[in-house]
C-alpha cells in the first residue's frame, strides 16, 4: 500500500491559515470528484468562511506524519427540532487520492464524532452521493444508513 498513509499516522485539526495553498488543492479536488467547480471565487469564499470564526461553517485537515495535509472536512452545527437536540452536519468530506485506502477518512469521521459528544450534540449527518460505492463501504462500518431521501428546490 506504498504512498498511502497509516491510520495511526494521521491527526487531525482546525484549519490554519498556512493551510490555504494545501486545502485549497484538496477543496478543488473534491469538486472535480463530483464535478462541480470550486476553483476561483468559490474556494476564497469558503475559505473565508473557514477562517471567520463568526462563520457556522468550520473546517478540519487531515495531517501526514510529513505535515502534508490529506484530507479535508467542513461541518457545521445544526437543530433538531424534532428529537430536542442539536446535530454536527458534515458538508463535506475529501481525502486526496494518493492518500485513500490508508485510514484517512476512518480518522475524520472518528474525530468528528468526539468532537460531537464533546459538546453534546446527538448525531453526525451526512449525505453521499448513491453511486460512490468506495466511499459507503467505509461508512458502511461507521454509521447507520437513514432511510430518507433529500431533496433540493433550486433558487
Amino acid at each position: 500500500m506504498s504512498g498511502h498513509p497509516l491510520a495511526g499516522e494521521v491527526s487531525i485539526r482546525p484549519v490554519e491559515s498556512g493551510d490555504a495553498d494545501q486545502w485549497q488543492r484538496l477543496y478543488i479536488g473534491y469538486g472535480e470528484f463530483y464535478n462541480s467547480p470550486t476553483a476561483g471565487d468559490i474556494a476564497t469564499r469558503v475559505w473565508g468562511w473557514l477562517l471567520d470564526p463568526a462563520h457556522e461553517t468550520e473546517g478540519f485537515v487531515a495531517v501526514d506524519g510529513g505535515g502534508q495535509l490529506v484530507g479535508l472536512a467542513h461541518v457545521r452545527e445544526f437543530a433538531r427540532p424534532l428529537a430536542g437536540a442539536r446535530g454536527l452536519y458534515l458538508d463535506d468530506l475529501f481525502v486526496a487520492p494518493d492518500a485513500r485506502g490508508g485510514g484517512v477518512a476512518t480518522v475524520l469521521l472518528t474525530s468528528l464524532r468526539s468532537l460531537a459528544d464533546a459538546r453534546g450534540l446527538d448525531v453526525v449527518r451526512w449525505i453521499t452521493a448513491g453511486d460512490n460505492a468506495t466511499a459507503q463501504r467505509v461508512y458502511d462500518k461507521l454509521a447507520d444508513k437513514t432511510a430518507w431521501v433529500t431533496y433540493n428546490i433550486t433558487v
